[in-house]
């Protein structure tokens, strides 16, 4: 996953499938961090959800967290301040840890 560092944290792809049965972190796809949502794409349901489950992810207020480009589309570039590339690649790690345990119960 590719990830930028700014002046005040980071910047980062994040593609979303949006009306999902329910919200969470599933991987990366494309460099960029794949995410599931449970609210539709109307009104900025869809992005305001993004941002609660960035926040709950990383462990930051939802104040630091910014949509700064693709509002409207499924692909996004998301700023979060107050953290580093390394606690985003973490992030990766621990969901792709989470997915292959998840797919070695179903097996």
């Amino acid at each position: 996953m590719q990830c930028a560092k700014t002046k005040d944290g980071v910047s980062f792809g994040v593609r979303v499938v949006p009306r999902a049965s329910h919200s969470e972190i599933v991987g990366a796809h494309d460099g960029s961090l794949r995410v599931r949502l449970a609210a539709p794409p109307v009104d900025g349901a869809a992005n305001e959800e993004l941002i609660r489950v960035l926040a709950r992810a990383l462990d930051v207020p939802r104040a630091r967290i910014e949509i700064v480009a693709g509002h409207t589309n499924r692909t996004k570039q998301v700023r979060v301040a107050g953290v580093s590339c390394a606690s985003v690649a973490r992030l990766c790690v621990k969901v792709a840890r989470l997915f292959e345990v998840d797919l070695l119960r179903r097996k």
